[in-house]
């Protein structure tokens, strides 16, 4: 597959879970729950977590902003579901180093349509947009402990 190409096809990831997220819309109680926000852009995610037993059990989120904010919410939601935090903050360590451009082992995690992001690297500017509900995970796990 060529390169444009792929880079239609993660456009269109990308898009289908800006106009169709995963897990958009919070529950009632019971939940731990993050608002951060990006400045910069003016994206606004508030994420809700539970977590039971050093698992998430669940995870959604509720916000507003561009494209690529609300694409990542979506697709980190999905990743992290049923997943030992441990392996939440790892995932969300690896996609940090994945948006600076650093070279990742996936080995030992489904990214699925998360590698669809990896784009965002070449646009210093966006990769805020694209780590907001990371970073609102990492800070909700602290604020867990």
């Amino acid at each position: 597959m060529s390169f444009n190409n792929l880079d239609s096809l993660y456009r269109q990831v990308i898009m289908d879970h800006y106009k169709n997220p995963k897990n958009k819309g919070l529950a009632d109680g019971g939940s731990l729950t993050v608002d951060m926000n990006n400045p910069t852009c003016g994206d606004r995610i508030q994420l809700q977590l539970q977590i039971e037993d050093g698992v998430v059990k669940s995870a959604r989120f509720d916000g507003e902003g561009c494209s690529i904010s609300m694409s990542s919410a979506s697709m980190m939601t999905q990743a992290i579901k049923g997943k030992p935090i441990d392996d939440a903050l790892a995932m969300s360590e690896l996609f940090s180093d994945m948006m600076l451009g650093k070279e990742v082992d996936t080995e030992g995690f489904d990214l699925g349509d998360i590698i669809a992001l990896q784009g965002v690297s070449k646009f210093p500017a966006r990769i805020k947009c694209a780590t907001l509900a990371w970073k609102a995970l990492e800070k909700g796990v602290q604020e867990e402990d």
